[in-house]
């Protein structure tokens, strides 16, 4: 019987878990496709003010974007808004309550908020 075959370290206590294919660890992994995506491609956007000192931002989530498409994607709803925002795991935070504003924007883009 034929079982499933292991490479090398899965885990290092010095670099904490390792990829099998390449042996480098998981987020500096070279072996695995940049092109995979994020996130289910159902937008979501949502209003947050948990650990802000009562100041709301506005988060956009499921974008099946890379990193340098999600920035580039961040700047122009900012610029929508008229207010400032950044890119976090994944994540679009704009500052402020522009939820109407970024969903009709992402409708116009494409996306299924």
């Amino acid at each position: 019987m034929k079982g499933p075959k292991t490479k090398g370290l899965v885990y290092s206590t010095d670099t904490g878990r390792t990829c099998p294919g390449c042996g480098h660890p998981v987020k500096q992994c070279c072996c695995r496709q940049k092109s995979l995506q994020q996130g289910d491609s159902v937008v979501r956007v949502s209003r947050q003010t948990k650990g802000r000192k009562g100041s709301g931002v506005c988060l956009i989530t499921g974008l099946p974007l890379d990193e340098a498409e999600l920035k580039k994607l961040a700047k122009e709803l900012k610029k929508k808004c008229g207010s400032g925002g950044t890119v976090k795991n994944g994540v679009i935070e704009i500052q402020g309550d522009h939820r109407e504003v970024l969903v009709d924007a992402l409708i116009k883009l494409g996306f299924t908020p």
